[in-house]
């Protein structure tokens, strides 16, 4: 999040909303990953519903706005941030890579097997992702995956289909990796979040 006027976005289908730079100094200036509260998540939707864009749409006032933006910043400032955090690539190769699996996660595809996609060796994409992301591929994608599994979990959907959405061999294996990135399982995960 940025201190001006800051988005809250959801991925897939995002949820944005603009904060005024009183409020958007309350929540982190960097961007983050919450475990929203399921009245974090029904002012998103109120905010965000037809009709609901700026303080002159029919049936919500700028007041009534105002004050669900001030509930959404409290119950932001008192969900955990999760500790995911999935840098951004900058070489175009990785970029390449990225878009494409950000696209299909459950792509199991080798970095040999994308590498040939855009035309780069393993052993320069491996080197890439060690030197610019701070870890390797497989680490990379992990996150990548568990991050997709978040918004999936979060629109209720359930572990086996999470896993296989998110490419896990199994339901055992993916909730190993979630459990180890967000600590908690997806099952958990899944209750706190209100589904």
């Amino acid at each position: 999040m940025r201190r001006r006027s800051s988005p809250l976005r959801r991925s897939r289908s995002p949820w944005i909303v603009f904060l005024a730079p009183s409020l958007a100094r309350l929540v982190p200036d960097h961007p983050a990953v919450f475990l929203a509260s399921g009245l974090a998540r029904e002012v998103l939707l109120a905010l965000t519903g037809p009709h609901n864009h700026d303080g002159t749409a029919p049936g919500r006032s700028r007041s009534a706005r105002s004050r669900l933006l001030r509930v959404l910043v409290d119950e932001l400032r008192e969900a955990p941030e999760q500790p995911l955090h999935l840098p951004e690539p900058r070489d175009d190769r990785l970029q390449a890579i990225a878009r494409m699996l950000q696209e299909s996660p459950a792509d199991n595809a080798t970095l040999a097997e994308l590498g040939k996609t855009i035309g780069a060796s393993s052993r320069t994409l491996s080197r890439l992702f060690n030197n610019e992301l701070g870890m390797t591929f497989y680490e990379w994608r992990t996150q990548l995956r568990v991050h997709h599994a978040l918004v999936l979990l979060a629109e209720g959907h359930d572990t086996i289909r999470t896993a296989s959405a998110c490419g896990w061999a199994n339901p055992s294996s993916f909730i190993a990796a979630f459990t180890t990135i967000i600590g908690t399982t997806p099952g958990r995960y899944r209750t706190s979040a209100g589904t």
